[in-house]
């Protein structure tokens, strides 16, 4: 027999033995860290909701996970939760689209002016770039501009301290403002606000687009950090709802093999980039959705340490296994602003 480059190959890139001839719980060594992470590196999380899963075990393995924006002392437990204390490493909400993590850190590093618009309802102020964080809304406009300017801070102090940027893209499809060029983290009219359609118009992200915007945000963190580096992921979790004419179940795969494609391309050309694969491990055929809710969206705590395992396996291999948090999160403790388009199902 000839000698030719695949004679050469580890077991983990044969289909037969790294997945064929396994069970599913011993589907391993999915990932090559290609820089070091260790228990007192500074690292920080922002993305949609599967992010929440990463900060939470991040703490639970005694990884120093910034939490750049602290639960005021007066707040319960149950309280922060509902005003998204302690969800990311900043209280901007989930971040679903690369646009969106590219908007917030042009606003908080003075590369753009912040938009003027606010949404009253009642006596009630709601911010159209997080309207979620303040479930009962602010007293006033004042209000919403004092705690903007807070989480401007936050970012800024997160960025500058950070080791790591663990980033989750969650969606190519978003909703924005034509006048202002502003990108929305949900659709104006759903949790809060009021659409026009006149002014709010549906945008499916391109690849060129998204590794366009993607780029500009790492060029921005590594102008204020030279010396952070970013780990990318792609949510698990699929859509809630489309507004392409598209069937739900082709939009999904249509928007993450998208996001896989601009994250693997990233990292592959740049050195302070990496891929981490939490889709793979939660989404691929070989788990047989085994990791995910009856409702085939939110993901199991078995899911969760699995991805986890797979993660502080890889960046400490002599370490003991990783032990989920005593209380995972549950589905409904996630802080995820697309669930509430469900509500508007008319099945």
């Amino acid at each position: 027999m000839s000698q030719n480059p695949y004679m050469q190959q580890p077991p983990r890139a044969f289909w037969r033995s790294a997945i064929a001839e396994r069970a599913m719980h011993e589907i391993d060594a999915l990932w090559q860290p290609k820089f070091t992470l260790c228990r007192g590196d500074t690292l920080i999380t922002a993305g949609s909701c599967f992010a929440q899963h990463i900060s939470r075990a991040l703490v639970a393995e005694g990884m120093h996970w910034l939490d750049a924006e602290p639960t005021p002392a007066d707040l319960s437990a149950a309280e922060a939760q509902a005003r998204n204390y302690g969800v990311f490493s900043f209280r901007t909400g989930n971040l679903y689209t690369a646009a969106m993590l590219r908007q917030w850190l042009e606003w908080a590093l003075g590369k753009r002016p912040l938009p003027t618009e606010l949404w009253q309802e009642g006596e009630r102020w709601f911010d159209p770039l997080r309207p979620a964080i303040e479930p009962d809304g602010f007293a006033s406009a004042d209000a919403v501009h004092a705690a903007r300017e807070i989480t401007l801070q936050a970012i800024r102090t997160a960025v500058e301290e950070a080791r790591c940027l663990v980033f989750t893209l969650g969606l190519t499809e978003a909703w924005v403002d034509r006048q202002q060029a502003l990108v929305y983290p949900v659709c104006p009219g759903t949790v809060h606000g009021r659409f026009d359609a006149d002014r709010h118009t549906f945008h499916n992200f391109r690849y060129d687009e998204i590794d366009t915007d993607l780029r500009a945000a790492l060029a921005l963190l590594r102008e204020a950090n030279p010396l952070i580096r970013i780990l990318l992921t792609v949510s698990p979790v699929p859509l809630t709802a489309t507004a392409s004419t598209a069937h739900v179940l082709v939009a999904n795969s249509h928007s993450k093999s998208v996001l896989r494609a601009v994250a693997g391309q990233l990292a592959s050309e740049l050195a302070y980039v990496d891929y981490f694969p939490s889709y793979e491990l939660i989404s691929s055929h070989p788990f047989k959705a085994a990791f995910y809710e009856p409702n085939l969206r939110q993901v199991t705590a078995e899911g969760v340490a699995f991805v986890m395992q797979q993660f502080f396996a890889a960046i400490r291999p002599a370490a003991s296994p990783f032990s989920p948090p005593a209380k995972p999160l549950a589905a409904d403790d996630l802080v995820c602003e697309d669930s509430v388009l469900d509500y508007y199902s008319q099945a």
